[in-house]
């Protein structure tokens, strides 16, 4: 139907009624509010979710701050005995932690959260729901993991937490469990907020903005955030090993047990190095974003920007032995990966050049944002020149774990990120709180932190050429490091004093000052178009867009905006309603219903929480509690906030156009998270896969004789009755569809009997020929790849059941079935699992051992 709507095309507004408008706006306005008082923790909406993200990234950032300051104090001097070596690699490695994990990526998702939805000219994000639960992840993660060190249990073996330190308990302690299972709970926050705003970019544009009209903003925020999903898992399933040795005596790092620590260090950088570019890339957006406002013209290669971001997130994943050049690996890799680590300048050079071109072509305008930009740009391109250098093999033999090194990459990542960010604080400032921050101010915190950044880490590259290792607790006078090290302290202090300058020109109370103009910068993007009172529906009419800096090139879109004179501009049946568009021409698909405030989120990331807080002190009792606990909120959030039954099929949204208020399949933003999630699941698997082929490349006894392998038959067995449990599952779908529900459960019953029993013959296989998983790696990667495929298909046989209540409560019927196409979907990706898995224990064992 929609597919033959001529957008451009539409019959006129209906003239404009005040009354009509005021009814609208009161019912918008009921439907959409904040809770009050205590219940205020229960919102969902994009504008108070990503503040509360805002400022709770910012905390972190104050604490990682205060960390680094403590670091620089100790190091001023000669043989300082200020603190010991213990605590000394607590505050560093809590520091880098929390600059990282707590900080760079949180700071993206809450900017994004923000101001993406009214960028798209959209109401909100299209799981409001997800976003809360994500941020209350990060907040009960990150203090979990930060108060540790008031309790001297911080982690302290670095950022990095390199093995086989790490993953021997009697030379770490509860530190270590602490990060890793801290950690991996605060990425289930990036995860969730990855496809949050993927499926935003994608499906929630407002009708008319194609692909190739989506800001660069959007663009960046697809790109970074489809990063995540590809370099965040290999460090969960890296996680998992490591957890798994320490908690359980299983063997992947321990030589003498046929481990190899490296294997940590390939998949904490394949995470790692994606990281940097993932922190990157966002504040580089920033600017893309602000450059045009304030040359008052469009973007100059605007699509090569687009590609050339494309190009960096492709190149980043291939450049993670950047990181292990003194590990010993053959020379030919070596070779490889510092040509692709050098390549990777090509893209960012690009995006850099069109900034360049854009100001040349151009009078910009001057003022704090782009006084910000500049200094970025100008702290980036050296820490870039830095990287080009660290990327040769020769030089990073020297240079390697120096503090030529730690120089490199603040230089980095405060210029390519942390200064893009404070410039896009002054710019979007009159955007979130309808004032302007103090000019004056601003500029005495610009160069007191520009001036004190390159005070503080300039002479880190001497320090680092004279020989002054990475991590060192002290040193001596005769290391001939004290005059430099007391000259990057000094600017180390300069800067935090200009970052506190900031921070108060930010919190300054404004409230009697006069409100800023609407769009205070004149700039082309829609996000300006919010009204001035900060209502809470993002925007009052979801407008038709067909250019690409709306505000410009669409003068009188504004005005009719406010009038209601697009697209949902009502809430006649007090939902709260978003338009779904198509991927590549954004034509309006259907209207979305998206749950209002929930105490669900919370108690589901509370419960979550606690699962993982509870395993680091190995109380297995209470960590199924709470698993159960979670469990239960989760499905409860799902039956009541996700694929209801509309109260009418079609619903006219205005100048028009009727659209469906129900979708299923390819078309639904429910089965598009599905197929989100499950990618990002499918690179961790990915990563036990690569494991397990490390070993193999790696030990050339892995393999064990054909007797010592798991039993075939078993594991054929159960890999048919798997495969007859996910076609049980696809018939269930058809089942429903030709109106039989009574069928559809029975199949959907006896597929979870027959996978259990698949799942029970393959743990038979190993547990026949004796393979424990504490004496040797191959027996614990058969081991744990079982596991994995267990635990999927426990999640599977909890699916299952939600879906046969739903079909029993008439919930999920032959007209509206999202929820079991969704299982469906959720099986192909299981199914892919369980056939690749048998591979490795049957198949491939089989094929050596005959060769």
């Amino acid at each position: 139907m929609t597919d033959e709507i001529d957008l451009s095309q539409l019959p006129p507004a209906e003239p404009y009624d005040k009354a009509r408008d005021e009814a609208q706006r009161a019912r918008l306005l009921d439907v959409w509010k904040k809770p009050t008082g205590w219940r205020g923790v229960s919102a969902v909406n994009n504008s108070h979710v990503g503040k509360w993200y805002l400022l709770t990234s910012f905390a972190f950032f104050v604490f990682a701050g205060i960390l680094a300051l403590l670091i620089r104090v100790q190091l001023a001097v000669p043989d300082n005995p200020l603190f010991s070596q213990s605590l000394y690699n607590q505050l560093f490695t809590l520091h880098g932690t929390a600059m990282m994990f707590l900080f760079a990526v949180p700071i993206f998702e809450a900017v994004a959260i923000i101001i993406l939805p009214e960028i798209l000219g959209a109401r909100d994000l299209p799981f409001p729901r997800l976003s809360a639960f994500g941020f209350w992840c990060f907040v009960i993660g990150g203090v979990f993991v930060c108060g540790s060190i008031f309790f001297g249990v911080a982690p302290d073996g670095g950022w990095f937490m390199y093995t086989p330190l790490s993953s021997d308990p009697a030379y770490s302690g509860l530190g270590t469990d602490i990060w890793l299972l801290g950690l991996s709970f605060i990425e289930v926050s990036s995860i969730a907020a990855a496809v949050e705003l993927i499926v935003g970019v994608l499906k929630s544009r407002p009708p008319g903005m194609r692909l190739n009209l989506v800001p660069l903003y959007c663009w960046y925020v697809l790109v970074v955030a489809g990063m995540i999903l590809f370099a965040f898992p290999p460090l969960i399933a890296g996680d998992l090993l490591l957890e798994m040795e320490r908690a359980f005596g299983w063997a992947f790092f321990d030589p003498d047990r046929g481990g190899d620590p490296l294997l940590w260090q390939h998949l904490f950088w394949i995470f790692g190095h994606p990281e940097v570019y993932i922190i990157f890339l966002p504040s580089i957006a920033l600017i893309a974003t602000m450059l045009p406002t304030f040359a008052g013209r469009p973007m100059v290669g605007h699509s090569w920007i687009v590609l050339s971001a494309v190009s960096v997130a492709f190149l980043s994943f291939g450049l993670w032995v950047h990181h292990m050049f003194t590990t010993g690996l053959p020379e030919i890799s070596l070779a490889f990966f510092s040509a692709a680590s050098e390549a990777v300048a090509v893209p960012t050079g690009i995006q850099i050049f069109c900034f360049i071109a854009t100001m040349l072509v151009a009078k910009v305008r001057p003022s704090v944002p782009m006084l910000f930009a500049g200094g970025a740009l100008a702290i980036f391109v050296f820490g870039g020149l830095t990287g080009v250098m660290v990327a040769l093999v020769p030089f990073d033999w020297q240079a390697h774990d120096s503090y030529f090194v730690v120089a490199h990459l603040h230089y980095t990542l405060i210029g390519g990120m942390l200064f893009p960010l404070f410039a896009g604080i002054h710019y979007w400032y009159p955007f979130v709180t309808k004032r302007k921050m103090n000019d004056r101010a601003g500029k005495w915190s610009f160069w007191l932190m520009f001036g004190g950044f390159n005070v503080a880490f300039l002479p880190m590259h001497w320090t680092g050429i004279m020989g002054m290792p990475r991590r060192v607790w002290t040193y001596q006078l005769s290391d001939g490091w004290g005059l430099l090290n007391m000259v990057s302290t000094i600017g180390s202090f300069v800067f935090a004093f200009g970052f506190l300058v900031l921070a108060i020109n930010v919190l300054w109370p404004r409230g009697k000052h006069a409100a800023a103009p609407r769009n205070i910068w004149n700039a082309g993007t829609m996000e300006w178009s919010e009204e001035q009172e900060g209502t809470p529906w993002g925007v009052r009419s979801i407008p038709y867009v067909h250019t690409r800096y709306p505000l410009w090139e669409q003068p009188e879109l504004v005005g009719e905006m406010d009038r209601g004179e697009w697209f949902l501009p009502d809430a006649e049946e007090g939902e709260r309603e978003l338009i779904v568009t198509d991927i590549l021409d954004a034509r309006p698909l259907f209207v979305q219903r998206v749950g209002g405030p929930s105490f669900l989120t919370l108690g589901a990331a509370f419960c979550l929480g606690a699962v993982f807080i509870l395993a680091t002190f190995h109380l297995w009792t209470w960590t199924l509690f709470f698993g159960a606990g979670f469990v239960a909120f989760v499905l409860r959030w799902l039956w009541t906030g996700t694929a209801r039954i509309p109260e009418k099929t079609t619903k006219y949204v205005g100048r028009g156009i009727t659209l469906p208020t129900y979708a299923q399949g390819n078309k639904s933003v429910g089965w598009w998270a599905v197929f989100i999630t499950m990618t990002g699941d499918m690179t961790a698997f990915t990563g036990l896969v690569f494991s397990y082929f490390f070993f193999w490349t790696a030990l050339p006894d892995f393999l064990p004789s054909l007797a010592d392998v798991p039993a075939f038959g078993p594991l054929m067995g159960g890999l048919a009755l798997m495969l007859v449990g996910w076609g049980m599952t696809i018939a269930a779908r058809e089942a429903l569809r030709k109106d039989n529900g009574t069928i559809s459960m029975i199949l959907l019953v006896g597929s979870v009997v027959i996978k259990t029993a698949g799942i029970a013959a393959w743990c038979y296989a190993a547990w026949a020929v004796g393979l424990d998983p504490t004496v040797h790696s191959f027996d614990a990667m058969v081991w744990m790849l079982i596991l994995w495929t267990g635990l999927h298909l426990i999640l599977d046989a909890v699916m299952h059941g939600y879906v046969i209540a739903r079909i029993w409560k008439h919930c999920c019927t032959p007209i509206f079935r999202a929820d079991v196409i969704n299982l469906t979907l959720y099986g192909h990706f299981v199914a892919i699992t369980v056939i690749v898995t048998f591979a490795l224990l049957a198949l491939f064992p089989l094929m050596m051992g005959v060769l």
